[in-house]
């Protein structure tokens, strides 16, 4: 079940008041990629984005991990190995200290609390927030918030990691943290964003979602360096790419 291959095929779903959100969906993403996943709102971003851990199951189609089906059945592997950032630090980070949330997880896995230690410690030392593991979280800033939060991921040692708008409500100095943090991961990445910039910086691939269906994909710079299809789709060529050196 450990083997790191992601792929979805037409993938459809429907919410239950009928709502249409997805319909025939389908890529594959291999272990170590750094996917853009970028549309305007409502494109369909977050609701694929929780067919990626079994929070929501589809209504056609199917997602495999390994080649297995998420189903009910498999979600307790699936999200031993698919860590999902949400986009609200403070929907993740509940415990009474920085310690308590990142051990939330290998605690449910059942590990020794030695283990459990070695853990936190390392995954805030990835981060950069050792130093604040007695802290209450609700004490933290914004940036600090979500370092935690990718913190609590990487304590579960996940093949996959989906961030859902990481860079959002980051001032530039914390911005610059998680990108160089986001560069340096060796885990694969799905990146759901509307900060293209980061995009270019990080990821090696993109995929455009609009009105539930993938318009485009393919390498970052292709993509995002054409107007044309931007703009059809809601979005503008970031300005990284307007003001690149020639060389």
């Amino acid at each position: 079940m450990r083997t790191p291959t992601l792929e979805i095929k037409n993938l459809g779903f429907c919410y239950p008041d009928g709502t249409e959100a997805l319909y025939g969906i389908s890529c594959r993403i291999e272990y170590g990629e750094a996917i853009g996943l970028i549309g305007g709102n409502g494109a369909g971003k977050s609701t694929l984005l929780q067919h990626l851990n079994g929070c929501l199951m589809p209504s056609e189609g199917m997602v495999l991990f390994g080649g297995t089906p998420i189903t009910r059945e498999t979600l307790a592997e699936v999200r031993r190995a698919v860590g999902v950032v949400f986009q609200d630090p403070d929907d993740q980070l509940f415990m009474s200290t920085v310690f308590d949330d990142v051990a939330f997880g290998p605690l449910n896995q059942g590990l020794p609390s030695a283990e459990v230690a070695a853990r936190v410690y390392g995954a805030l030392e990835r981060v950069g927030m050792r130093h604040l593991s007695e802290r209450p979280p609700y004490k933290l800033s914004g940036g600090e918030k979500r370092a935690v939060a990718i913190a609590t991921i990487l304590a579960v040692s996940p093949d996959i990691i989906v961030l859902d708008e990481p860079s959002s409500n980051l001032d530039p100095r914390g911005r610059r943290r998680l990108i160089n943090l986001l560069r340096g991961f060796e885990q694969t990445r799905i990146i759901a964003t509307h900060d293209l910039e980061l995009v270019v910086e990080v990821c090696q691939r993109v995929i455009v979602l609009d009105n539930g269906r993938i318009v485009a994909e393919g390498p970052v710079r292709e993509i995002l360096d054409n107007e044309e299809l931007m703009l059809a789709h809601g979005l503008e060529r970031p300005h990284i790419l307007r003001h690149q050196h020639p060389h």
